[in-house]
C-alpha cells in the first residue's frame, strides 16, 4: 500500500522575531512544497530518499529501527543524524510507531531548492507528523524548535494570522489578499541566513518593552492585513523594517543592499537571507536582476490562495 502527503512551504510576512513573543503574524502558504510518499516493503527498518526539485537522489539511508530505539542513535552524517532524531521523537510521542513503521519505503520529494527558505524542515516535520499521525508542533518542539507558524502554513490552504501564547497556538484564516498583489515580488538573496545575531539581540530586549513591541506589531500586522492601497501598504511595510530594524540592532536589507530601490522593501522570516517582498512593476525587477538577484518570483507564482469554500 502507498500513501502520500503533502505539506505547503511558508512565508512570514509579519512581525518575525515578535511572533516567538506573542504577536499576530500574518503567515502564509506557498504553492510550493513538499510531497512524500510512504510505500509497505516486506524489508524491515526505514528506508529514506530525498529528493531535490531537479529530481535527482539528494541523500538515501536505511534506519534500522532497533538501533534507533536503542536510545544512543549516533551519526556522522548530519542529515541521518536529524532525521533520526526526528523518528526518534515520533516514538517518543508514540511508543508504537517504529513496530508500525517497520517496513516502510519513504520517498520526499521538495518542490523548491533547499536553500530558498521556505520551509524544507518545517514541511518534513509537517508530513512526517500526518504519516505517523503525532502531533506536529510537538514534533516541531521536540526537533527544530520555533514559533510553529511555519507547521500551521503547511496545512493551511490560504494565509492565517498565527500567535502562540502561553505555549498555545491560535490560528485565524485571514482575510489578506491585496488588490494590488500584482505589485508584489518576492526576490531571493541567494543566501541562506543565520539569524542567531539577530535572535541575541532581540533576546536582550526589556521584558516591558516587548510588550509593548509585541501589541505595537500585532496592530501593525492588522493594519496590514486590512491595507487597500499600495501606497499605505508601502508605508506600512517600511514601519515595519524600520522599526524591527531597531529592535534587533541590524540595518534594514534596504540600507544595506538596495538603497536605491524605488519601491518599499521587506525582509521575510529570520532577517539578512531568503526571500524579500518588494514593492514595483514586473519591469522595475530589472534593478535587481542587475545587481545578481535572478531568483524573481510575482505574488501569483508564490502564494496559495484557494477559494474560502464559506464564499
Amino acid at each position: 500500500m502507498t500513501k502520500t502527503y503533502y505539506s505547503h512551504g511558508k512565508l512570514l510576512l509579519t512581525s518575525e522575531y515578535l511572533v516567538l513573543d506573542g504577536a499576530n503574524a500574518l503567515a502564509i502558504p506557498t504553492k510550493l512544497g513538499q510531497k512524500m510518499t510512504v510505500a509497505d516493503t516486506d524489508k524491515l527498518g526505514i528506508r529514506w530518499k530525498s529528493v531535490p526539485s531537479n529530481g535527482s537522489v539528494w541523500f538515501e539511508y536505511h534506519f534500522d529501527l532497533e538501533t534507533l530505539n536503542s536510545k544512543n542513535f549516533k551519526s556522522e552524517n548530519p542529515v541521518v543524524q536529524t532525521l533520526g532524531n526526528i523518528l526518534i521523537a515520533v516514538q517518543n510521542q508514540d511508543g508504537s510507531f517504529f513496530g508500525k513503521a517497520n517496513g516502510a519505503s519513504i520517498v520526499s520529494t521538495l518542490e523548491f531548492p533547499r536553500n530558498w527558505g521556505l520551509g524544507s524542515s518545517s514541511t518534513l516535520i509537517a508530513n512526517i507528523a500526518q504519516w505517523a499521525s503525532v502531533d506536529a508542533y510537538r514534533l516541531l518542539e521536540d526537533t527544530f524548535g520555533g514559533s510553529g507558524y511555519d507547521i500551521a502554513c503547511a496545512t493551511a490552504k490560504r494565509p492565517i494570522i498565527f500567535k502562540k501564547e502561553n505555549e498555545k497556538v491560535h490560528i485565524e484564516e485571514s482575510t489578506f489578499n491585496p488588490p494590488f498583489k500584482d505589485e508584489l515580488f518576492f526576490v531571493h538573496l541567494n543566501q541562506k541566513q543565520n539569524s542567531r545575531e539577530s535572535i541575541n539581540h532581540y533576546r536582550t530586549t526589556p521584558k516591558a518593552d516587548l510588550k509593548k513591541e509585541v501589541a505595537y506589531f500585532s496592530e501593525l500586522t492588522q493594519k496590514i492585513i486590512h491595507c487597500e492601497n499600495i501606497s499605505i501598504f508601502k508605508a506600512l511595510i517600511t514601519e515595519h523594517e524600520e522599526r524591527l530594524s531597531r529592535i534587533i540592532k541590524t540595518p534594514t536589507v534596504k540600507s544595506k543592499l538596495f538603497s536605491k530601490y524605488q519601491g518599499a522593501i521587506k525582509s521575510l522570516g529570520g532577517w539578512g537571507g531568503d526571500f524579500i517582498m518588494v514593492t514595483g512593476q514586473k519591469k522595475d525587477m530589472r534593478y535587481f536582476e542587475e545587481k545578481g538577484f535572478h531568483t524573481i518570483l510575482s505574488y501569483e507564482e508564490m502564494i496559495l490562495h484557494e477559494p474560502s469554500s464559506h464564499h
